[in-house]
């Protein structure tokens, strides 16, 4: 059975505020942070390839030199042209795939704290049920608005929603390769609008097994979060 890896490299990095000018190539606990992502794709050695969904040139020669560095073989690297949306990427890197690959992994490379644990986890229910994501359990109360809370925040009525039933959606997602690539073939044609890959398998009614994450994925979405992931990877070397 043969497995990729959709790296997504190309988001714009617009909620930095100008800290980093790339925050998948800035430095997190003295390299690259999307040297930690693909050191634990190799240290579990569930794929085969990797397909890099790069913004531009001169990204594709930052990770290039990433990947330099880390030692992986020219024969297991593909590109792929990033796109305006996070969906466009996708489907730019699940183009790319060669058509051999049985299952892809799509991860966002701003969360550099996968383990290989994780991923070896995730590759056990994808072979198994066709479609897995890691997720944890949301422990905040969480309430729903009004479409119209957008515009005006003031005398909401706020509906409780029950947070045993809630999950928050990481990266890796693991699928089929033909039945997401179908997913994401359908959500151009019908020109909708999905935040995540489980969304858009869920237009074929494509099912997926919930893997928990037991130690902390965030997403370098701000540039606190570049400190609070500087102290888990400390942590994980004490």
């Amino acid at each position: 059975m043969s497995n990729a890896a959709i790296m997504l490299c190309a988001g714009r990095a617009t909620r930095m505020r100008g800290t980093v000018a790339d925050k998948v190539l800035a430095p997190l606990a003295g390299k690259p942070a999307l040297a930690h992502s693909i050191q634990a794709f190799l240290d579990a050695a569930t794929v085969d390839i990797f397909i890099f969904v790069v913004r531009d040139a001169e990204q594709m020669a930052g990770v290039n030199k990433v990947l330099g560095k880390l030692k992986v073989p020219f024969a297991r690297v593909l590109f792929a042209t990033g796109g305006a949306e996070r969906q466009d990427s996708v489907l730019s890197g699940l183009c790319q795939t060669p058509e051999r690959m049985d299952n892809v992994f799509i991860h966002d490379c701003a969360r550099p704290l996968v383990t290989p644990a994780s991923l070896r986890a995730l590759m056990d229910a994808v072979v198994k049920d066709g479609a897995a994501v890691l997720a944890h359990r949301v422990t905040d109360t969480i309430k729903q608005t009004s479409p119209s809370a957008r515009e005006n925040m003031r005398r909401q009525k706020l509906l409780d929603l029950k947070r045993e039933t809630l999950w928050a959606m990481e990266t890796p997602q693991a699928f089929r390769r033909d039945v997401i690539l179908r997913a994401y073939e359908k959500v151009r044609a019908k020109k909708l609008r999905v935040t995540d890959d489980v969304a858009a398998a869920a237009l074929l009614g494509q099912t997926v097994t919930l893997v928990e994450n037991p130690s902390p994925n965030p997403n370098l979405t701000h540039p606190e979060v570049f400190a609070w992931a500087e102290l888990l990877l400390a942590r994980k070397k004490e």
